[in-house]
């Protein structure tokens, strides 16, 4: 599926949509260029999940749970992972595996620790198209094996 989004309203809309969608246990992968809007698209998300305190990239304690929402959230933000071991630390895989919904920013970075049945959110930016317009390509797990 690929949704265009023309300014951060939009951008939120789609992570809502995902939230509201989301089921125990799903891990969402979030790959984009710095700044291209994947803790905006995480906010919407957490709205979708019902989540209501404030949500911001957890770029230094790498997580961030949220709790008081339809599910758990489990935000990861992995920009600063040195190696797998760092990951071992925090115990992802009991949040990988859980009953709560993971959402991983910057996923790209350890696909080897993904599940393989994770989902796909690539948020790509495309100046042409103006300084706001992003990509945002959602791929589930049959949709990557059949090369979509």
């Amino acid at each position: 599926m690929v949704i265009e989004s023309f300014g951060e309203h939009d951008t939120f809309a789609a992570g809502e949509k995902v939230g509201k969608e989301a089921r125990p246990g799903q891990v969402y992968s979030l790959v984009g260029d710095l700044g291209a809007g994947k803790t905006v698209f995480t906010q919407g998300v957490a709205a979708g999940l019902g989540v209501k305190e404030p949500v911001n990239s957890p770029t230094f304690p790498i997580l961030q749970v949220y709790e008081q929402g339809r599910l758990p959230l489990y935000h990861f933000d992995v920009y600063r992972i040195g190696d797998a071991e760092e990951m071992d630390e925090i115990g992802y895989e009991d949040y990988f595996w859980g009953e709560g919904v993971c959402l991983v920013e910057w996923a790209d970075l350890i696909p080897d620790l993904l599940p393989k049945e994770h989902i796909l959110i690539r948020i790509e930016k495309d100046p042409d198209r103006g300084f706001d317009y992003r990509r945002i390509t959602v791929m589930s797990p049959k949709d990557r094996r059949a090369g979509k």
